[in-house]
């Protein structure tokens, strides 16, 4: 499927994107059938884990292809070189560094909803803030706060994200929940790097022209930027906090006793012990 994104108008992307499809309804059908499968598709069955994994999907896009527009931007139209393209990044591992385990702890006191539907928000408003990189752009003014902001939007949701993940499966697919979660991860920002730079009209040498990847830069951070709005929509439809969700389960309407009711046949009774 990566080939046939970034190959596609070649004569055999069709194919590829063909073969892709086949070999992911093959792989279906046979977890399906299998008695031991490598990945039970009941743990989908949770909306939490899927809802979250959704949102890795659309949060993970936008992170690798805001990441892979602003370096080359950085280098082909404001001037830099590779390695100060790649430096200037710096501001969103340092953010994750100091403030990760802080979003969890915070996500444990309020419920991973609330953070999960801002971090992706607060993202968005990061990448819209880099749309005024340019030729001459003074880093401490014009990439400096917006990928600050960025990374204090990641921060706030990759710990509370992973945990909603792990806490959506059972026990003993705490593995595979994991595993599935990265793999959304990687697969967003791959496919992502792989399918915008097409998607805005950009290709072969135009990667080296500053007028055209300039344009094609700003187009794709504004994708950027719904994917991740997208992204914090779904978290605040679709995930449901655990003890929001723990009191729904427990919601019963009590009988005469205080107990749960009962149902024993066609009639329902209460009883007690």
């Amino acid at each position: 499927m990566t080939y046939a994104l970034i190959e596609w108008g070649g004569t055999w992307a069709p194919w590829a994107l063909l073969l892709s499809v086949l070999a992911a309804a093959g792989y279906v059908v046979d977890e399906r059938r299998s008695e031991h499968p490598m990945l039970a598709l009941g743990i989908f069955a949770d909306r939490t884990f899927s809802a979250a994994n959704a949102m890795t999907l659309l949060v993970y896009a936008a992170l690798g292809a805001v990441l892979f527009f602003l370096v080359l931007h950085l280098q082909v139209v404001s001037g830099y070189g590779a390695l100060a393209a790649g430096v200037a990044t710096m501001p969103i591992t340092v953010c994750m560094l100091v403030l990760a385990s802080r979003g969890g702890a915070l996500a444990v006191r309020i419920g991973p909803r609330l953070p999960m539907t801002l971090g992706p928000l607060v993202m968005a408003a990061g990448t819209l803030l880099l749309l005024d990189v340019g030729a001459g752009v003074d880093y401490w003014t014009g990439v400096l706060p917006g990928l600050t902001i960025f990374g204090l939007g990641l921060a706030l949701l990759v710990a509370p994200l992973t945990a909603t993940v792990l806490a959506a499966a059972p026990d003993e697919q705490a593995g595979i929940a994991s595993g599935v979660n990265n793999a959304v991860a990687r697969a967003g920002s791959l496919l992502a790097v792989a399918a915008l730079p097409v998607a805005v009209g950009l290709g072969g040498e135009e990667y080296a022209d500053p007028a055209a990847l300039d344009a094609a830069y700003r187009s794709a951070l504004v994708v950027c930027a719904v994917l991740l709005a997208a992204g914090g929509a779904l978290s605040w439809v679709l995930i449901r906090d655990p003890r929001d969700r723990l009191s729904t389960r427990r919601r019963r309407p009590p009988g005469r006793s205080g107990r749960p009711r009962w149902r024993s046949g066609p009639r329902s009774r209460s009883r007690s012990g």
